[in-house]
């Protein structure tokens, strides 16, 4: 016959083992339900979010444009019929230079064919630094509600001399939209893959 103690200590034993398997089985369940309601959140945010403009491209196509205050670099995009909200602006782009490129991001909407009123009622600013780069700007802070067609496009904050970042581009996405000399000029064939993703409104 086993002492008292041993007989107690193996019963403590038992007990905290017991103790421990309910607490990971409780752990175990939390984690499990907590990665369920993930899931279920990052399903309906896919549901509710889209891509507009043009595909993203990674190959060696590009077009160059000269860093020249005032000037923009722009695609047409279109929004759809029913309000959507702008949350990130993707572009690809190499810098030649040492020097980060500055620039604010401007939305138009269209009269006819020809750009209209800009839809950005804040400075949203960003930058390009030196080397290949994939840019990404956050528009969600800004609120910026569309519909219909518009015109995403980035303005330089100042001039560089000699300096022409090249944007990836497809070919017949629609083409480039150029603003220089107080004029929109529009370049087919081949655009700059300006995409932004969007949010659908319940509106």
């Amino acid at each position: 016959m086993q002492p008292i103690w041993q007989i107690k200590h193996l019963a403590y034993i038992l007990n905290f083992t017991l103790v421990m398997i309910k607490k990971l089985s409780t752990l175990k369940l939390k984690l499990t339900l907590t990665a369920i309601i993930l899931l279920a959140v990052l399903s309906a945010q896919a549901q509710h979010t889209t891509t507009i403009g043009n595909t993203p491209r990674t190959g060696s196509s590009n077009s160059t444009f000269a860093v020249i205050k005032g000037q923009q670099v722009g695609v047409k995009m279109k929004a759809g019929s029913k309000m959507v909200k702008l949350l990130k602006l993707n572009f690809g782009v190499e810098n030649h230079s040492t020097d980060t490129l500055k620039f604010k991001v401007n939305v138009y909407g269209f009269n006819g064919t020809v750009p209209d009123d800009n839809l950005v009622k804040q400075t949203i600013i960003g930058g390009i630094p030196k080397g290949n780069n994939r840019i990404i700007v956050d528009l969600s802070p800004y609120d910026i509600e569309v519909n219909g067609d518009i015109l995403v496009s980035i303005e330089w904050l100042s001039t560089k001399q000699f300096t022409e970042p090249s944007f990836h581009i497809g070919l017949f996405n629609g083409g480039t939209w150029n603003y220089e000399n107080d004029a929109w000029k529009h370049t087919p064939v081949a655009g700059v893959d300006f995409s932004v993703l969007v949010e659908k409104l319940k509106k």
